[in-house]
């Protein structure tokens, strides 16, 4: 499987304000777009052209790619099915996006980023319905229970993060158990529990050209 593999900070100073790629470091003075706020490479600092209506909607989509860690093929086919569903297009890529297995990892508490939940799911640590599943664009249903496996509780990184799991807020279209470390789907995401900085409407523009 593809997966982009370069430094993830540049990213997020190519977007110009902070994706929270990298977990907990992001919240610290060693996060990259605090340290460097200009865009990476010879003339990042030199950007000083005015935008187009292109590049503002190109820079959109890219946006949201990093954001759930999925590469362009990928995003195209989430956006083909988002628009043959009912409703608005952005609004049900959005939550085509929220349903992956990985980002309700994530969600849960159970990683501290997206990249970290996508290697936990990949190395067969998380279950769903009590069955491992091991790939990380699975989407979730409603009533559907999200659980680390109970080979994997004794693992440190993940007793770390079970730790944290009392402090944390899930959306509302999630809940957490914190004793059994799992978390149940009790619907489909709205617009309003997909807290991420992103115009959606854009992308559809980018896509509608």
């Amino acid at each position: 499987m593809a997966k982009y593999t370069n430094a993830v900070c540049r990213l997020c100073r190519r977007e110009g304000q902070k994706l929270f790629l990298k977990g907990d470091r992001c919240y610290t003075n060693k996060c990259a777009v605090d340290r460097r706020p200009y865009a990476p490479g010879q003339h990042g600092q030199n950007r000083g052209k005015k935008p187009t209506e292109f590049s503002i909607q190109l820079r959109e989509k890219q946006k949201a790619r990093r954001i759930y860690g999925v590469l362009e093929r990928q995003f195209r086919g989430y956006f083909a099915k988002a628009a043959r569903q009912k409703g608005m297009t952005g609004e049900n890529l959005l939550r085509l996006l929220e349903r992956r297995l990985d980002n309700v990892v994530y969600r849960l508490g159970f990683a501290s980023s997206r990249a970290e939940a996508r290697q936990l799911v990949t190395h067969g640590h998380i279950t769903v319905n009590g069955k491992r599943v091991d790939i990380p664009s699975y989407l979730v249903s409603p009533g559907e229970v999200i659980s680390v496996h109970e080979n994997s509780r004794n693992n440190n990184r993940i007793k770390e993060m079970a730790e944290t799991l009392k402090d944390r807020m899930v959306p509302a279209w999630l809940s957490l158990d914190v004793n059994t470390i799992s978390g149940t789907v009790i619907n489909m995401p709205s617009r309003e529990d997909i807290q991420i900085p992103i115009e959606e409407h854009l992308i559809v523009e980018k896509y509608s050209r």
